[in-house]
């Protein structure tokens, strides 16, 4: 007998019975973590996880800065080290946020793909695909942030 499964709202993964998006999350989080690589392959994860899963109460400084993130990383080829000090610095600087209203494409991978790829060089890779393609689903703002990352983080510096 196979098991019932559901779908996540936000990304549209299948999910067990027994799990939730968010236990997914927490698992990858838990491994990107422990990796303590200088890419910093956690700062890929957040992003990719916050710009799938935007609801009704994510606050605007959450999508915008998941996909500052993902610009800088999918565009400028930024490190997940890079890309926190970017958030940083905007965080301290900017007052305001603009509003972003989520695509009705989804990614075409999850954190459950990411999951299912083994530790090791095959889940890195995975977290950077899924990085990418989440990137890819926000394709009509992509002029915006990138105007966003001109305008607002060189003035930071």
């Amino acid at each position: 007998m196979s098991e019932h499964l559901s779908t996540c709202a936000g990304c549209g993964a299948p999910l067990s019975p027994a799990k939730a998006c968010l236990d997914y999350r927490d698992d990858l989080f838990f491994y990107t973590l422990s990796l303590r690589d200088p890419e910093f392959l956690h700062q890929y994860a957040v992003d990719a996880y916050t710009a799938q899963h935007i609801g009704d109460d994510t606050k605007p400084v959450a999508i915008a800065g998941s996909l500052i993130g993902l610009c800088l990383f999918a565009e400028r080829q930024y490190t997940g080290r890079e890309v926190q000090k970017v958030h940083m610095i905007l965080g301290n600087k900017m007052k305001e946020w603009p509003k972003l209203s989520p695509p009705l494409e989804r990614a075409t991978l999850t954190v459950v793909d990411v999951l299912n790829a083994p530790p090791g060089p095959e889940r890195d890779q995975a977290i950077r695909n899924w990085a990418r393609s989440v990137w890819e689903m926000w394709k009509q703002q992509h002029g915006e942030i990138d105007g966003l990352v001109r305008n607002s983080y060189s003035s930071a510096q």
